[in-house]
């Protein structure tokens, strides 16, 4: 009788099981050899699930990913103020414990900024759109709940743009030791403008 293999499954235990591996290398220095000899399986078992070794970056982001996004959620349903809410969906850019994705967002990035393909910018358009709108529902709870004011809707995809601005920027000089600081300081100046007064 033929083992019958989840495709779906198999493919998330191969990028998950090289993690570590494209955290130490990055993905210019990576090779095809050293993800299957990592995962355990052949050459030939890599080119059966992955198109390349890009693809297998863009399933790990999508694998923490999701994971992120339902921690990111009940730690946010249990806040009250809708600043709280703002700081910790950016935590991202700085948390200590989102180090690892952050990682591979930085290396997705790289990939698509200089290489996209319809995949990935389907999936990059797909989370920004998803962040965006998520992040654009926590501001009209505080619209609702009359912590800000109703202009700030109009600031969603700014304040998004701009938190992520201030990630990359630091990113490329290789200092966040101030990040956390300077989007705090930036999110409290925002709120002196949008909180109902």
């Amino acid at each position: 009788m033929a083992i019958i293999v989840d495709k779906i499954q198999k493919r998330q235990d191969i990028a998950l099981s090289c993690k570590s591996l494209v955290l130490e290398n990055g993905i210019k220095n990576l090779t095809i050899s050293q993800i299957a000899k990592t995962a355990g399986v052949g050459k030939g078992t890599i080119y059966d699930y992955f198109k390349n070794k890009e693809d297998l970056v863009f399933e790990i982001v999508n694998i923490l990913l999701i994971k992120h996004n339902e921690a990111k959620e009940k730690n946010i349903a249990q806040l009250k103020s809708t600043k709280e809410k703002v700081k910790v969906f950016f935590n991202f850019f700085y948390d200590e414990e989102e180090y690892e994705l952050r990682e591979f967002y930085k290396e997705f990035m790289s990939i698509a900024l200089s290489s996209p393909n319809e995949e990935m910018i389907e999936f990059n358009a797909q989370c920004s759109n998803r962040y965006h709108l998520w992040f654009g529902e926590i501001i009209q709870a505080g619209i609702d709940k009359n912590e800000i004011i109703p202009h700030a809707k109009n600031l969603v995809k700014g304040l998004f743009v701009s938190a992520e601005g201030m990630f990359i920027s630091a990113s490329s000089i290789n200092n966040l030791d101030t990040l956390e600081e300077d989007l705090n300081e930036f999110i409290d100046a925002i709120f002196t403008l949008i909180e109902v007064k």
